[in-house]
């Protein structure tokens, strides 16, 4: 054999030999490239503004570029549905509120994802209550005048929801059941907050449950009135308005919250540095300041106790959709 040729194949050799050796060594630290939290709403809303507030924050613990990427529609599967097919590397991640388990229980015969199987839950971040508004040129100032007037003439009443399955839809329907005329006032459904508060505002129909991030600008401003909150204490930002319990339904206690995912097999090592990154975020003071400042409450949950959390509000959720008697036309 000659000299050229044998030094070739002792060169070839080798560098398979270091290959095999150390291919740790080979891989690039996560994360080497931009990541994209898929938001499956449109932008504006409440997941998307969370989702903002995380992705800024994330990007300066993993010195890496963090996008949001709005995939709308569907109440959120078409977003959620492209996440469960990406790959698990944790360059796609994906953040959405409550509804991402509340559609299962409503979708069961078309959903195109498994809700808990496709996904890894990284973090919980925050949650919020609902604000229950109704057009000012109602003449009621409490809960208890509202539902006089539902019982008397329930026709004559429509509430509105941002989106089927959201927490606002579900806490409007545990109302109107508990009122007791849920087959009589109807929930129209709206694709997003900014065209049911438009409606709502213009008089064309009476009442929401809606995260404050959308609907407080509006009570603020006087273009709706505030009836009551969801959470379990009044919220500082609407001191004067009553909970839910306080208006007298004594087990109303509804939260709209939002975490992160990932496709499901994302490695441990990915997992736990996205996790990381989340609590950094929810631990520092402006980021708190600004959530509080939205109306939300920064809550985190670690990725074990965030998918139990998700298995307790699913058989939750499930509960309150059977005793409303939601069904998908």
């Amino acid at each position: 054999m000659q000299p050229a040729r044998r030094s070739t194949l002792r060169l070839a050799a080798m560098t398979l030999f270091l290959g095999a050796a150390m291919p740790a060594a080979a891989q690039p630290s996560y994360p080497s490239k931009p990541v994209t939290i898929v938001v499956p709403h449109a932008p504006g809303g409440a997941v998307d503004g969370v989702a903002r507030l995380l992705a800024n924050k994330l990007q300066e613990d993993l010195k890496q570029t963090v996008v949001v990427e709005n995939r709308a529609g569907a109440s959120g599967m078409i977003g959620a549905a492209h996440v469960a097919r990406s790959e698990a590397d944790g360059y796609t991640l994906y953040f959405n509120a409550s509804i991402h388990v509340i559609n299962p229980l409503l979708y069961a015969k078309s959903i195109q994802f498994d809700a808990i199987n496709d996904f890894t839950p990284i973090s919980m971040v925050a949650q919020g209550e609902l604000i229950f508004s109704v057009n000012p040129q109602l003449p009621v100032d409490s809960v208890a005048e509202l539902v006089q007037r539902l019982k008397d003439k329930p026709q004559n009443y429509t509430f509105v929801t941002s989106g089927f399955g959201s927490a606002g839809h579900l806490g409007a329907a545990k109302f109107l059941h508990e009122v007791g005329v849920g087959k009589e006032v109807p929930i129209a459904l709206y694709k997003g907050a900014a065209p049911a508060l438009q409606d709502l505002v213009g008089g064309n129909v009476t009442a929401i449950m809606d995260p404050m991030l959308s609907s407080l600008p509006f009570v603020k401003a006087g273009k709706l009135h505030a009836l009551a909150v969801t959470g379990a204490k009044r919220n500082p930002l609407l001191p004067d308005v009553p909970t839910m319990q306080e208006a007298g339904f004594k087990d109303f206690e509804l939260y709209s919250w939002y975490g992160l995912w990932a496709p499901a097999k994302l490695p441990a090592d990915i997992r736990d540095k996205l996790d990381a990154a989340a609590r950094h975020a929810v631990e520092q003071a402006d980021f708190k300041e600004r959530l509080t400042t939205l109306g939300f409450e920064p809550y985190y949950r670690n990725a074990k106790d965030f998918s139990g959390f998700i298995n307790a509000e699913t058989t939750r959720y499930d509960g309150i959709i059977k005793a409303a008697d939601i069904k998908i036309d």
